[in-house]
C-alpha cells in the first residue's frame, strides 16, 4: 500500500470523481448499497464466528429456505443485521451519532435474541472479555463512550479516517454491551462514513486476522491507530472504486479475465488488487475492474 500521504491523496481523487458522477443517480447507487447488505451481513457475522455461508445468508434474507439445518439465532443475527445495516443506510445523513442512536441500533440487533439486554449498556456485575482482554468495569462504560463521542464530533484536526477508525477502537475496547458490540461497532463505522458523504465499507472476514491484530495494537503502543486506519482506508478506496466504475457505466469484469486481457500474471494483479494499486472491488467475495481501470 502507498505511504499514508499517497493514500489520503488518493481517496481525496476519488471521493472527487464519486461526487462528480454520482448527481442524477440515486437510485443506481441505492442499488448497489441493497445489493451489497448480504455481503455486509455475512462477513460481519462471519467475524464473530457464525456458520453461516454468504450464499445461506441471502437465502435467509431473501425469505427462502437453506439447505441444511441452521440454528434459529444465527437465522435472527443475519435479519436484525440486515435491517439496522439498511437503517444506518437511510438515517444516517441527517441524525448525529448519540449513545440514544448506539442503544437504539443495539435493541433492533438483539430483538428476538437476548431481550432482556437489548437496547442497553452493560450494568452492575456483567463483565466481558475478548481473548483475553478484559474490557472495562460496567461503571466506566457509559464515562468512555462520552469521552470517544465527544473525541471524535470535537477533534477537526484529525484525517476523518483516522477519527473514525479511533472511535472504532475505542468503542469496542469499551465493548458497551454483554453482546453485538462486533457488529454494532462495524455498523458505526459506516454511520459515520455516510454523515461524511462517503459511501460504506466492508470490513471482511478474510482480513479478520489483521482486523483483531489492530486491537492490541491500540492498546498496548500508546494507542497506535495505524494498522486500523490501513485495514480502513483500503477498504474505503475499494468501496469507492466499486461505485465509480457502476457510476462511469463500466462493463464490469472479473480480475482473472483482466489478467488475461492484458497478458500479466495473476498473482502481481491479485497483489496490486488487494493493495488497492488498481481500482479493483469484490462482489460476493470475487474480485473485479472496471474495463476503464488501468
Amino acid at each position: 500500500m502507498a505511504s499514508p500521504k499517497q493514500t489520503r491523496e488518493s481517496i481525496q481523487r476519488l471521493k472527487a470523481e464519486y461526487d462528480r458522477l454520482r448527481p442524477g443517480k440515486v437510485s443506481l447507487l441505492h442499488l448497489l448499497d441493497e445489493a451489497e447488505v448480504p455481503e455486509s451481513v455475512y462477513n460481519s457475522n462471519a467475524i464473530e464466528n457464525s456458520t453461516l455461508t454468504l450464499k445461506e445468508t441471502e437465502r435467509i434474507l431473501l425469505e427462502m429456505e437453506v439447505e441444511r439445518k441452521v440454528d434459529l439465532r444465527e437465522v435472527y443475527e443475519a435479519k436484525n443485521l440486515a435491517r439496522v445495516i439498511t437503517y444506518v443506510r437511510d438515517t444516517s445523513s441527517t441524525d448525529g451519532l448519540t449513545k440514544k442512536t448506539i442503544l437504539l441500533l443495539h435493541q433492533m440487533l438483539i430483538s428476538n435474541i437476548r431481550d432482556e439486554i437489548a437496547g442497553r449498556f452493560r450494568k452492575s456485575g456483567e463483565y466481558v472479555r475478548v481473548g483475553t482482554y478484559i474490557a472495562p468495569s460496567p461503571d466506566k462504560v457509559e464515562p468512555l463512550l462520552d469521552q470517544a463521542l465527544s473525541t471524535y464530533t470535537s477533534d477537526h484536526s484529525a484525517y476523518f479516517l483516522d477519527n473514525v477508525a479511533r472511535f472504532h477502537l475505542d468503542f469496542e475496547n469499551t465493548h458497551p454491551f454483554i453482546d453485538g458490540n462486533g457488529r454494532i461497532g462495524r455498523v458505526l463505522i459506516n454511520y459515520q462514513l455516510q454523515q461524511l458523504g462517503y459511501p460504506g465499507l466492508i470490513v471482511r472476514n478474510k482480513e479478520k486476522a489483521d482486523y483483531y491484530r489492530a486491537f492490541p495494537a491500540y492498546r498496548q503502543a500508546k494507542k497506535n491507530a495505524k494498522p486500523m486506519e490501513r485495514i480502513f482506508a483500503l477498504a474505503l478506496m475499494e468501496s469507492l472504486h466499486k461505485r465509480i466504475a457502476y457510476l462511469r457505466g463500466a462493463s464490469i469484469i472479473t480480475l482473472t479475465e483482466y489478467a488475461k486481457k492484458r497478458a500479466k500474471r495473476a498473482p502481481a494483479v491479485f497483489n496490486a488488487a488487494r493493495r488497492q494499486n488498481i481500482p479493483a472491488f469484490r462482489e460476493k467475495g470475487m474480485w473485479k475492474i472496471g474495463t476503464e481501470g488501468k
